[in-house]
C-alpha cells in the first residue's frame, strides 16, 4: 500500500495541477457564452458525469456489449488464425499477407460498407471491434507458439507425447505470456474499434457512447461529450485492468515459480 501510494502520488498531483491550470486558463481568455459550448471546463465536465450519469451508464452498458463480443470472436478466431499458421507454413504464405492487408485499410472505409451488409443493429460494431483487435492476438499467439523452449519439445517427444499433447501442456501454456500480451492490446484497440462503429453505425436511442458523443456534439454540449470520452476511458482502463488480473491468475505457477528461483538465487548469494 505505501510503495503503491509512491508510484501514484506525483502523477496525482500533476494531474490535479493540470486540471486547475485548465479551468482557470478557460475562464480568463473564454468568452462566458462560449464555455460549455465550445471549450468545457473540468467542473463542467464533473458535473455532467454526474447529471447525466444514468445516462452514460445507459450507453456504456451498450458499447461494453460490443467490445467483449468483437473481443471474443477476435480472441477465438485468432487462435484458429493462429495455429493454421504455425501448424502450415503454406497457410502461413497464403493468410499472413491478408491479415496484415486488412490492417492497412481504414476502419472507417470498412463501417459504411458493414452497415449496409447487417444493418443498424449491433453487428456492424461488433464486426469492427473484432476486426481491429483480431491482428496483434494472432501475432502474439503465433510468436507466442513458437517461443516454446526446444529443449522441452524435445522431452516431451522422447516421454511419448504426440502434437495434441504438445499444444495442450506445452506449447500454449509457454505462449500464454505473449497471448495475454495481444489480448490486453485487443482490448484497447477494441474499445477505439466499438466508437468507430457508432460513430458510422448506431441506431436512434440508446447507440453506446460513440453515439452519444456525435449527438451531444451537435448540440453543442461539449462538457457531455468530454464526460462520455472521459467515461470510455475509464471503461478501456477497466478492461485492461480485468485482463491483467486474469493474466496474472492464469500464470500464477509462472510466478511462483520466479518466486523460488529468485529465493534459492537469493540463499546462494
Amino acid at each position: 500500500m505505501i510503495n503503491f501510494f509512491r508510484l501514484t502520488w506525483l502523477p496525482a498531483l500533476l494531474l490535479v495541477l493540470l486540471i486547475v491550470v485548465w479551468e482557470l486558463a478557460v475562464r480568463a481568455w473564454a468568452a462566458p457564452d462560449l464555455i460549455h459550448k465550445i471549450y468545457p471546463l473540468p467542473s463542467g465536465i464533473a458535473e455532467a458525469m454526474w447529471s447525466k450519469s444514468f445516462l452514460l451508464l445507459q450507453n456504456s452498458w451498450v458499447t461494453l456489449q460490443e467490445i467483449l463480443i468483437g473481443l471474443s470472436l477476435a480472441l477465438v478466431l485468432g487462435f484458429i488464425v493462429a495455429l493454421l499458421i504455425f501448424y502450415s507454413s503454406t497457410l502461413e504464405r497464403l493468410l499472413y499477407p491478408i491479415i496484415i492487408l486488412t490492417q492497412n485499410v481504414p476502419v472507417f472505409a470498412i463501417a459504411p460498407l458493414l452497415v449496409i451488409w447487417m444493418g443498424f443493429n449491433i453487428w456492424p460494431k461488433v464486426v469492427v471491434a473484432a476486426l481491429i483487435a483480431f491482428f496483434p492476438m494472432v501475432v502474439n499467439t503465433v510468436d507466442g507458439l513458437r517461443s516454446t523452449e526446444p529443449d522441452l519439445i524435445q522431452l516431451f517427444k522422447i516421454l511419448g507425447a504426440d502434437r495434441w499433447q504438445r499444444l495442450i501442456h506445452l506449447r500454449i501454456p509457454a505462449a500464454l505470456p505473449l497471448i495475454f500480451s495481444g489480448i490486453k492490446i485487443g482490448v484497447t484497440l477494441s474499445v477505439v474499434g466499438a466508437v468507430v462503429g457508432e460513430w458510422v453505425s448506431s441506431e436512434v436511442g440508446i447507440g453506446g457512447l460513440g453515439r452519444l458523443m456525435m449527438t451531444e456534439k451537435r448540440l453543442l454540449h461539449v462538457d457531455t461529450v468530454f464526460a462520455a470520452i472521459l467515461w470510455l476511458a475509464l471503461l478501456g482502463l477497466m478492461l485492461f485492468m480485468a485482463v491483467s488480473l486474469l493474466e496474472r491468475w492464469a500464470l500464477r505457477w509462472k510466478h511462483a515459480a520466479e518466486a523460488r528461483y529468485n529465493l534459492a538465487e537469493a540463499k546462494e548469494a
